[in-house]
């Protein structure tokens, strides 16, 4: 079982989320609802999860197949659900970009096994219909 522990800390909406490892992050609301950015958004923090998550798996597959990933960089984008309470991920889209002496189809296809068969987040985010979407590139 995963214990986390969240205590409000700042303001009204200021909370710092701890886990059993003590690894801290910080979470807030916008200054437009009352927070004073003191931290991430919660929903914010979900698409962090989906960029940590599929990284995670994607260097662990490539480094399987001795592939050398001397950089990964991802961009996200999310859209939510307009003018709904709760307002989920309706879509995201992650670029990734890989650095290193790395084969191209190596790349995708763990890319690929990462979004629809490994990363846990994903899969979460799919169960709530968020409609997930990628492409990966390798930069110099």
């Amino acid at each position: 079982m995963i214990q986390i522990e969240v205590n409000r800390v700042n303001g009204d909406f200021g909370f710092e989320a701890k886990d059993a490892a003590g690894h801290i992050a910080r979470m807030d609301s916008s200054p437009e609802t009352g927070g004073l950015d003191f931290g991430i958004r919660p929903m914010q923090m979900l698409l962090m999860g989906l960029g940590g998550c599929s990284g995670i798996d994607i260097v662990s597959i490539l480094k399987k197949q001795r592939q050398t990933v001397e950089g990964f960089r991802m961009l996200i984008e999310g859209e939510r659900e307009p003018g709904k309470e709760p307002s989920l991920w309706q879509t995201a889209h992650i670029v990734f970009e890989l650095k290193g002496a790395i084969d191209p189809d190596k790349a995708q296809k763990a890319c690929e096994l990462s979004m629809d068969k490994y990363c846990s987040v994903a899969a979460t985010l799919r169960e709530a219909r968020c409609n997930i979407t990628w492409e990966m590139r390798i930069v110099s």
